[in-house]
């Protein structure tokens, strides 16, 4: 379990197929602190860590995982948002994340208004009922809020407001317009759809 807030941006320095791709990252936490078996979020994935050497972490991603996130974000040299796993008495400062992708997005608009960012994220109409204006939504590990939501004919797009610090402090500062992006629906959403579907077969 996560909250969204990102506290390093790691890079991925090594990664490589043994069984599955075995993925390792630089991160400036203390390793010592992390035990292997716990769970990081990478950019909105939760992943476990198998093995850990100064300075860096390791995993291994399955293939199911590589098929449902966002493409390039596994090769060297990538960027990842890292979160380490919510600890009882940890403030909740987001929302409640679980790190398992619901979709992917696509920035369609990335651009400065103010003194912040807009950044519009297109997204598929299997994400549309899950998302509403002033909800809560993920995208690369991050807890944004939705500002708007405005359906099209493709899917949804997200409107939302990047503040300068959220943008230094994760890899939203280098989005470019095209970008594949993880987004992982609020939690209560995706059981208030499930509890709607079920009452219309009643």
């Amino acid at each position: 379990m996560f909250t969204g807030i990102v506290t390093d941006i790691g890079t991925v320095v090594a990664a490589g197929q043994q069984g599955d791709l075995r993925v390792e990252i630089s991160t400036s936490y203390d390793v010592d602190t992390i035990d292997l078996g716990a769970s990081i979020s990478c950019s909105g994935v939760c992943l476990t860590v198998v093995d850990k050497a100064p300075g860096r972490v390791a995993f291994d991603v399955s293939a199911e995982t590589v098929s449902r996130t966002a493409s390039g974000m596994w090769g060297a040299g990538a960027r990842l948002n890292l979160e380490r796993a919510l600890r009882l008495g940890d403030e909740l400062g987001g929302h409640i994340v679980t790190g398992h992708v619901d979709g992917i997005g696509t920035v369609a608009e990335w651009r400065e208004e103010g003194g912040s960012h807009r950044l519009v994220v297109a997204a598929g109409k299997e994400l549309a009922p899950y998302v509403a204006a002033k909800g809560s939504i993920t995208v690369d590990g991050v807890s944004l809020t939705v500002n708007a939501v405005e359906d099209t004919t493709a899917g949804v797009n997200l409107h939302l407001n990047i503040i300068p610090h959220t943008a230094a402090v994760t890899t939203f500062g280098a989005l470019q317009p095209g970008q594949a992006v993880n987004l992982e629906i609020d939690v209560l959403a995706r059981y208030l759809q499930r509890m709607e579907a079920l009452r219309g077969k009643a």
